[in-house]
């Protein structure tokens, strides 16, 4: 008997040391993309009129500083899932602010177009459901991966101007959310 609850209690702490379950969402501490290890960095709620989306940042590295993160060399993925339920219009227009907030005119000047192709995708897919899976997958050799529920969706995005521009939208200067920010570099939750 005591063997079985040694074992059952090594089992959960095995298990619990796998995923991170934020909001009664899992998000793995460690995944393959591609041919690059990932660990995540660190996860956490966006909050506005309520609790939003649940997201997870992966690096091939720990990261506490944005700068550090963003110069992080090799794939990242940031891993959304959705708390209620959002328009594709909305979301869509919260990343494309989100993007121009944290860049140069210079910068929105030469991510003027890539934007576009995210938001004219994102906006195709009209509303996106509660417990969804919103995934970005920034590959340096291939450029920005959009799949939602496992499913790819608009063209790669190449270059890893648009990559860290995007990763702004939560670790910028001015993030969506600081809290949020804080949390994705493991500081706070």
């Amino acid at each position: 008997m005591k063997r079985l609850i040694l074992a059952a209690a090594a089992a959960l702490t095995f298990s619990s040391a796998q995923a991170l379950d934020l909001e009664g969402f899992q998000f793995d501490d460690k995944l393959k993309l591609g041919n690059a290890d990932l660990v995540i960095n660190g996860a956490g709620v966006r909050s506005k009129f309520g609790k939003r989306y649940a997201m997870a940042l992966y690096l091939p590295a720990k990261a506490t500083d944005a700068k550090s993160a963003l110069a992080a060399k090799g794939p990242k993925r940031i891993a959304i899932s959705l708390i209620k339920d959002v328009d594709g219009d909305t979301f869509a227009g919260a990343v494309s602010k989100g993007i121009n907030n944290n860049a140069s005119d210079a910068e929105q000047a030469a991510l003027k177009e890539r934007v576009k192709q995210l938001v004219d995708t994102v906006n195709a897919l009209g509303e996106i459901k509660a417990k969804s899976s919103i995934v970005f997958d920034l590959i340096p050799e291939k450029g920005t991966v959009l799949t939602i529920n496992g499913q790819q969706k608009g063209k790669d995005i190449p270059g890893e101007d648009f990559a860290n521009a995007l990763l702004r939208v939560w670790l910028g200067e001015d993030p969506v959310q600081n809290d949020l920010k804080q949390a994705l570099l493991g500081k706070a939750q």
